[in-house]
């Protein structure tokens, strides 16, 4: 038995729960007289949907068809070698179940170096080797391409990444090493940092051609027959594949210094994934491979056993799996059919929402409001968002035609919604009007039809308390912007039954939003814990801490953007009116900023202006503000804070507002964008000591989102 064969057969003892990829070898007489060829499929045997892994078991399969491989390239039958997957799916990298199960730093140093010795086997080949990538191909599925002499890519590729760094990771198994050497530093620093923390952001097929990471594109069609037919001709000599050559110089030391930036926007330090990641990037510059790859193996290593990692690889569970199997949905077969949506509004939120309608379900969508004009507007709006999907080819112009005869607008609203079966209304966001169009739509609108609102902050309970059938009514509150934030809060109210509650998940499932239950409580949970991370801020730039001070402690956390720029983002008029509200339901705990009150009086859009390129305190703002003399440290301000919000989600599980602190999480990472490499808020809090400091426990037990006992 070889070294890497009794290297991962140890290794497989820690992954008990693998699927098992298989490595199948088939052979072919290549056209045009090229010679005999050997490929290999990986296959997991599971429906063409489930993606391809590598565990240990799965890499000795591999390692077992190279020795076959290798063994007819040094007898002279096969000419070269190939690499391929099932339909639709290449690989997708590093078995994650098998991962977090790790407990010792040895064992995650052997799983590094398995993956390193078996993908290098294929680059030590006595023959040419190609990689087909035919499907999605990211993290390990990607980097056994890396190690083959050429690569062809299909056009219909939808997902193509090394998505490590995203998770706590570092591309491990060559990605950090090889890619900036086969397309220079400034791409890969695109792909592995830049993407990555662009929420994880996928290359098609073209793009990955365009890159220079494969050598040649063909149809999805008929991908492996044009592929080996181009490897025939390569093999032959009849087509001489050009790369560029690398910029070893200043161009990849400010393409390291590039991402280093990036990072620091992105994490602000906070989380080492991105910074390791640079380090290797940064060492390939030499060429010198294994010296990557040993840097690689340590680095995976050390991640693999720390917590961001770990609350990476929570929050992909959440996403992947909690967030396609909401807690508390009821039966789906209770679900009432949607063959018609009305919208009650037609300003933006109305319009957005309107779209994502039109689109998901393509069925018919009407708007009301209150006079032509406005209905105008939002039917245009509808048009011209349409209009703009089929200029970057989205949709051709047969669907554009349909569509836009599928959305409509009137000002009477028993003409639009006497046979709608969803209403949906987004109107201004105070319960008296609300109430008044809830009553209005009811008395048009089918008996069976589900009335929900979009509202951010208002009880759901209350808002149908004067209709004749509030069991139909139902919390729908989505998050700006509608096109790009996953998160749907489903609000059940005191009397909404389970008949309505089914329908807006399967309604949920269409519009392919992550749907979470929630107790119909203030500000339910993102803004309920968003406002009280907001309000400890505003309360210490209040007390006398100054604004760059109180910004800047929570720039650990590594948060998407700093609070006042979220809201400016959110408005501050929005902020100030979700803040008066929990501080009715709470005044104990939410109160109301009075220099942000001052700020939205005077009609500002936020605190800083951007003159300069950057953001800057607006003089304007300035003035405005009146502050004690209680100045805080970034420590006392960032303590502060934290304790806060520790406080409000465990009064949030004590009251049942979700089911569980998972539910928090995925809440924060789908609606607000809260970075994967905290796992949304818990996992930090647990880590950090928050958790058991301010309410005697942790939100998690040991081994989620952390290293297992």
């Amino acid at each position: 038995m070889s070294t890497t064969a009794e290297l991962l057969k140890g290794a497989a003892e820690l992954f008990p729960d693998e699927v098992v990829t298989q490595a199948h070898v088939r052979h072919f007489d290549l056209p045009f007289g090229a010679g005999r060829f050997a490929l290999i499929t990986l296959d997991n045997g599971l429906d063409h949907t489930k993606p391809t892994t590598f565990g240990p078991a799965s890499l000795a399969n591999l390692n077992a068809a190279v020795d076959q491989v290798e063994k007819e390239a040094a007898e002279g039958t096969i000419v070269g070698a190939g690499v391929t997957g099932k339909p639709f799916i290449f690989a997708v990298g590093a078995d994650l179940k098998g991962v977090e199960l790790l407990t010792r730093h040895e064992d995650a140093l052997a799983i590094g170096k398995g993956g390193h010795e078996v993908f290098k086997r294929l680059a030590g080949l006595a023959v040419p080797t190609f990689a087909y990538y035919n499907g999605a191909a990211m993290g390990g599925g990607v980097e056994v391409g890396l190690h083959c002499t050429y690569r062809t890519v299909s056009k219909a590729i939808p997902a193509f990444s090394l998505p490590e760094v995203f998770l706590g990771l570092v591309p491990g198994w060559g990605g950090c090493t090889l890619l900036p050497n086969l397309i220079g530093a400034e791409k890969a620093v695109s792909v592995i940092i830049e993407n990555s923390l662009n929420q994880n952001k996928q290359l098609r097929g073209q793009q990955v051609f365009d890159l220079g990471i494969a050598d040649a594109i063909f149809e999805g069609a008929d991908f492996l027959e044009q592929s080996l037919l181009w490897t025939a001709q390569v093999l032959k000599g009849d087509i001489e594949v050009e790369r560029p050559v690398i910029d070893r110089g200043e161009a990849w030391d400010q393409a390291v210094a590039k991402g280093r930036f990036i990072a620091d926007g992105k994490v602000h330090g906070a989380a080492p994934a991105a910074y390791r990641a640079l380090d290797i990037i940064a060492a390939a510059k030499n060429g010198d491979l294994q010296q990557g790859y040993d840097a690689e193996d340590q680095a995976l290593a050390d991640l693999i056993m720390g917590g961001e990692l770990r609350s990476g690889i929570y929050a992909f569970n959440l996403v992947q799996k909690r967030g396609k199997r909401p807690a508390g949905a009821p039966d789906k077969n209770l679900a009432r059919p949607v063959t018609k949506v009305g919208v009650v509004g037609a300003g933006l939120m109305a319009s957005q929402l309107a779209l994502l309608f039109l689109r998901r379900l393509e069925v018919p969508v009407v708007l009301t409001d209150i006079d032509q004009e406005r209905v105008d507007k939002g039917v245009g709006y509808v048009h011209a968002e349409i209009d703009k999907l089929l200029g970057k080819g989205r949709i051709n112009q047969d669907k554009a035609n349909r569509l836009k005869a599928l959305v409509s607008g009137v000002l009477d609203k028993a003409e639009g919604f006497s046979d709608a079966d969803f209403v949906i209304e987004a109107v201004f966001e105070e319960i008296g009007v609300k109430q008044q169009v809830f009553a209005e739509v009811e008395a048009v609108a089918p008996a069976h039809a589900i009335l929900a609102t979009n509202t951010s902050s208002l009880s759901v309970t209350e808002m149908a308390s004067k209709l004749k059938h509030p069991e139909r009514v139902v919390g729908f509150h989505f998050f700006n912007p509608v096109a790009i934030l996953p998160l749907l809060e489903i609000v059940r109210g005191e009397q909404t039954d389970d008949a309505s509650l089914a329908t807006a998940f399967a309604v949920a499932k269409k519009l392919k939003k992550t749907a979470v239950l929630v107790k119909d409580a203030p500000a339910f949970v993102v803004n309920r814990i968003l406002t009280r991370f907001m309000g400890e801020i505003q309360n210490v730039i209040d007390e006398g801490t100054p604004v760059e001070v109180a910004e800047k402690a929570v720039e650990p956390l590594g948060l998407p953007m700093s609070p006042l720029v979220l809201l400016e983002l959110v408005g501050p008029a929005i902020g100030l009116h979700v803040s008066e509200t929990l501080n009715r339901a709470f005044p104990d705990r939410f109160t109301v900023s009075p220099n942000l009150a001052a700020v939205v009086k005077a009609g500002k859009r936020g605190f800083y202006v951007y003159d300069s390129g950057k953001p800057e305190l607006d003089p304007e703002v300035a003035a405005l503000l009146k502050q004690g003399d209680s100045v805080l440290t970034e420590e006392q301000v960032r303590a502060r804070v934290l304790d806060a919000v520790a406080q409000e989600i465990g009064l949030m599980l004590d009251e049942g507002v979700v089911a569980e602190a998972q539910d928090i999480d995925l809440c924060l990472i789908t609606g607000a964008g809260w970075p994967f490499h905290l796992g949304g808020i818990t996992p930090y809090l647990d880590r950090e000591g928050v958790s058991e400091r301010v309410n005697g426990k942790t939100f998690l037990a040991q081994g989620v989102a952390s290293v297992p006992a």
